[in-house]
């Protein structure tokens, strides 16, 4: 069994031998071999397999100047080390490198190669076989380059633990240690490209992406991932499309119809060149421009992409670029290829051909004779730069530093470094095992492996705990999943003046080491736009929304396409493309553009505005005028009107206009909590002082005309300090209603937004409506009780007809606070305060004008009507009223009552009066008397009732008249004084009309 497993790996070795010619591979031998995986070529031909006859192996095509420099890397690498004296001395490192044509079956026919080595070492047939030409196991691999590629490669090699090292591969699900259980490589994970690639779509503003990806695993993962972040970013894709380098015609047709069509000018690539060349040379040829290419490491410095003649239509490429390394003496290394000199690098003759476009004939090489990899060079098909059927043969002598082609293109180097670290990764893994001190081992009970016959999953357990420093002073050091972090370059396309070839500008750099927000820079003064523009493209599916405006959602679109929506009233935004728009602060209301909030108009009825103002004018006046009354009524305090009226009450009552004026004073100025607190109360309290004055002025006068026979109760009524008391205890009740509202519920400042959205009313919070009604109620209630007795007194004579004025003004009351009740309660704002003192002006001028302007014109300016006699007269032409029309009245009942007896028409009654009806008087005095009756100061009153009119004559006599005149005087009042009785003759004039 054993010898016939040992013939089946045999016979597989050589056939996988046999596959890999030595022209097809790059070995050397040594005493621990290492594996490599490099594109030399791009692709392999396209060849229908129809079985007809043994397949062959397919042919590779199209040749990679930089991956035959990664493999010199690799080369350079592991011949530094085998002359280092300190990294493994005395031990020779080997390898053993072959072409995986950028394609997973040529990478796996590799793998098998070295999976089978391992295999026919580990069944130690040394004994059974001679093998002088044997080749120790490969104890690690560096490459592959493609992320699809090292995934096949990874399933393959773990199962056999052999550490795979790639400087290539960035795809996210090679981090997977669950599935790829030996994969380390030194490259960043693609999540962190796939991040940057977000942060600079968002750097730009841009919202309005397309996408294209490789349908491999290096394309979905990591499109995938930008995906993610472009949708935390609020980022919109209008197109995703997966591309390969293996898409017929009409895949490639149809991708390019949507990118065509598609309004997103930024296309974000995820894809290697040889994937990506076949679509952009279709873009070419339908010369689509005026697109920005995002581009992933992978193909951002790509040779078959970066051509002078794709550069019209990809000029805007901004791309990754892994951060570039030192390897010094590489440059000298690279120029000393040679096919007569590399004899154990297989791969330099196709190099030499290409690269001079010639072809070396067989034998020129120190090799063994075979196959030439190229059939095309004998038919006429090949596929570098020309086909051997019209190249010249090489003469061996040609310059390499004379051609310029990617493989000499040592400024940055790249991927090349990270091949260099790959190898001394593993070397610093094999010297740990070296200098391992037993018992201090990874193995078990610490043991350390033997370095002579140390196997693969040895250096894949040192490679896990591997921590060196590398030639540039960096720390190397694997992380749990394998990966090595590092930072990457922001390169943008240029195109060189001096030769027309495409340059990579370094213009920025993103830093994975640092935190969220701060990791990307970019220097926009280094960009060129198509190749020649500093203006930023626009790529957004909709135009920014300028400040004032916020983006509204568009139904059936994506949400980065939106309509601009001016924000509402009290709304700004200051920002372009603001998803929603800030409220302003309480106290603030937008500006005009709705960019910026702007303090709010603060209202009240102020000092300095005319309404104000002509209101402090008239409160003001009437101040002025009440003073002025106050002081004639002082002036003129001895005189008859001025204590007919009730001298100290109109006193008070003038104190209390005062009060009223005063109060609405209160009301104009910026409310603050304490004339909140006074103006109500002053108000109420001083009109109800006020009321209360004219009530019991207006019941002192209708107690006395209706009293019959004056008594001690009545003069006590009439006291004066009786009506102070009445004054004071009205006004209690209004001080005390005051009370009980400012301490339940006092008023206090408000500022009112609610009103009007850009102004704020600063008003008086009452409280209390309810304490306002009743202090306004009340005030009305003694009014409305002022106004009945006022009414029923109209018309007596007291105060010269004062009831009659009393009642106007009570009038006068009624109707402005009756209008004042809607006015309150329709206005608003600095309107309020206004409506109420046009009310208490109103209401106090009237009380005023009525009360008072009648008394002082007569003392000012007909001073003749203020005197004792006018007054007298006055009330005795009133009791002559009643007397006369009590007497007719009894008259007219004796005479209803005789004709129900005898139906006589009786007699003229008996009279104490006087009349004249149209006839002459029958008693006339001589004309002496008349004459002597004419120099008396008396007066004369009419009163008109029923058919006629009568005349009373009244006289005033001081006590020094001579006896004569009281004579004639009683003389021309006999008449009257005959047929009276004693109590018309001492009260007649005080009885009330029955």
């Amino acid at each position: 069994m054993t010898l016939y497993s040992c013939c089946l790996i045999l016979l597989l070795f050589t056939w996988n031998t046999a596959a890999y010619g030595p022209n097809q591979r790059a070995q050397k031998k040594g005493d621990i071999i290492l594996g490599g995986l490099f594109p030399i070529h791009f692709g392999v031909a396209a060849k229908d397999q129809d079985l007809k006859s043994r397949p062959e192996s397919v042919e590779c095509i199209r040749y990679n100047f930089r991956g035959f420099r990664w493999l010199q890397a690799m080369i350079f690498a592991i011949e530094e080390i085998n002359s280092s004296p300190t990294l493994l001395p005395n031990m020779t490192l080997g390898y053993r490198i072959f072409d995986t044509c950028n394609t997973v079956s040529k990478a796996l026919e590799a793998t098998l190669s070295f999976v089978a080595q391992n295999k026919i070492d580990s069944l130690n047939l040394d004994e059974f076989c001679n093998c002088s030409e044997h080749i120790p196991s490969t104890i690690a691999v560096v490459g592959a380059t493609g992320s699809g590629i090292s995934t096949a490669v990874a399933n393959l090699l773990g199962l056999f633990y052999i550490p795979q090292v790639s400087y290539a591969s960035s795809s996210r699900l090679l981090s997977n240690k669950n599935q790829f259980k030996s994969f380390l490589r030194t490259i960043p994970n693609d999540e962190h490209q796939a991040t940057a690639m977000a942060d600079i779509i968002e750097y730009f503003r841009w919202n309005w992406v397309g996408t294209i990806a490789a349908d491999d695993d290096y394309g979905r993962p990591g499109i995938e991932k930008f995906r993610e972040e472009a949708e935390e970013r609020d980022i919109c894709i209008d197109f995703s499309e997966l591309i390969s380098q293996y898409s017929d015609e009409e895949e490639i047709q149809q991708v390019v119809e949507v990118i065509q069509n598609s309004t997103a000018r930024v296309i974000v690539v995820f894809s290697s060149g040889p994937d990506l060349e076949p679509l952009i040379k279709e873009i070419v040829r339908r010369n689509i421009t005026g697109k920005i290419w995002l581009a992933s490491e992978a193909w951002a410095s790509s040779s078959l992409i970066a051509m002078p003649e794709f550069f019209r239509v990809i000029g805007s490429t901004i791309g990754f670029a892994l951060k570039a390394g030192q390897i010094p003496g590489f440059r000298e290394f690279l120029q000393k290829v040679h096919p007569k000199k590399s004899n154990n690098n297989g791969f330099a003759k196709e190099f030499w051909e290409e690269t001079f476009n010639c072809y070396l004939p067989e034998g020129s090489k120190n090799s063994p004779a075979s196959t030439p990899f190229h059939k095309g060079h004998e038919d006429g098909l090949g596929a570098g730069n020309g086909t051997t059927a019209f190249r010249p043969p090489c003469t061996g002598d040609e310059n390499i530093t004379s051609v310029e082609t990617p493989y000499m293109d040592y400024t940055h180097l790249r991927i090349s470094y990270n091949v260099y670290l790959a190898v001394y990764s593993i070397a610093h893994a094999l010297q740990d095992i070296y200098t391992c001190t037993p018992g201090k081992g990874l193995f078990t009970n610490g043991s350390c492996a033997d370095i002579k016959k140390v196997e693969a999953w040895q250096v894949l357990k040192h490679l896990r705990h591997l921590n060196f420093t590398n030639n540039m002073g960096e720390q190397v050091d694997f992380d749990e999943f394998g990966d090595l972090v590092g930072n990457y370059s922001i390169i943008n396309w240029h195109l060189s003046p001096e030769d027309g070839s495409v340059v990579f500008e370094e213009v920025g750099h993103y830093n994975v080491y640092a935190k969220k927000g701060e990791r990307l820079f970019i220097n926009e003064n280094k960009i060129l736009w198509s190749g020649f523009s500093k203006e930023v493209p626009f790529s957004n599916c909709s135009r920014d929304c300028l400040p004032g405006t916020r983006k509204g959602i568009i139904e059936g679109e994506p949400t980065c396409c939106f309509e601009c929506v001016d924000c509402p009233d009290g709304e700004y935004s200051d920002e372009t493309d603001a998803s929603a728009c800030d409220k302003c602060p309480e106290d603030y209301w937008s500006n005009e553009n709705h960019t910026s909030c702007i303090p709010k108009q603060i209202e009240f009825l102020s000092w300095t505005e005319p309404f104000g103002i002509a209101l402090t004018l008239f409160a003001v006046l009437g101040i002025f005028l009440t003073s002025f009354v106050l002081g004639v009524f002082t002036k003129f305090r001895n005189t008859p009107i001025v204590k007919a009226t009730n001298r100290e009450l109109s006193y008070l009552l003038l104190f209390s206009l005062l009060c009223c004026f005063s109060s609405s004073l209160f009301f104009i100025g910026e409310p603050q909590n304490w004339t909140c607190r006074l103006r109500q109360p002053a108000f109420g309290i001083s009109f109800v002082l006020c009321i209360s004055c004219i009530l019991v002025k207006t019941n002192r006068v209708l107690l006395v005309f209706e009293a019959k026979i004056p008594t001690s109760l009545h003069r006590k009524w009439w006291g004066l300090n009786l009506q102070f008391l009445l004054v004071f205890l009205c006004t209690f009740v209004q001080i005390v209603i005051c009370v009980i509202w400012l301490y339940t519920a006092p008023p206090s400042s408000y500022r009112n937004h609610e009103l009007e959205d850009e102004i704020i009313f600063i008003t008086c919070h009452e409280g209390s409506l309810m304490a306002l009604g009743f202090l306004i109620g009340y005030t009305c209630l003694l009014a409305a009780i002022c106004f009945f007795f006022a009414f029923k007194s109209r018309k007596l004579p007291e105060n010269f007809n004062e009831a009659k004025f009393i009642t106007f003004s009570m009038l006068i009351f009624f109707i402005v606070w009756i209008s004042f009740i809607p006015a309150y309660a329709s206005t608003y704002g600095k309107f309020v305060s206004a409506v109420e003192v046009i009310a208490i002006l109103a209401a106090s001028f009237g009380l005023l004008a009525c009360i008072f302007f009648n008394k002082v014109y007569i003392i000012l300016f007909k001073p003749s009507r203020n005197t004792i006699e006018e007054v007298r007269c006055s009330t005795a032409a009133h009791a002559f009223k009643v007397a006369a029309r009590a007497t007719l009245r009894r008259s007219n009942v004796s005479r209803k009552r005789s004709n129900s007896l005898g139906g006589s028409t009786g007699s003229t009654p008996s009279s104490s009066i006087s009349s004249k009806s149209n006839h002459e008087d029958p008693f006339p005095l001589p004309a002496s008397a008349e004459r002597q009756r004419q120099q008396q100061r008396g007066c004369k009153q009419k009163v008109s009732f029923g058919s006629g009119t009568v005349t009373l004559s009244l006289s005033f006599e001081e006590p020094q008249k001579n006896a004569m005149a009281n004579r004639n005087a009683k003389r021309s009042n006999s008449l009257e004084a005959q047929n009276s009785d004693d109590s018309l003759m001492r009260h007649r004039a005080l009885l009330p009309l029955q």
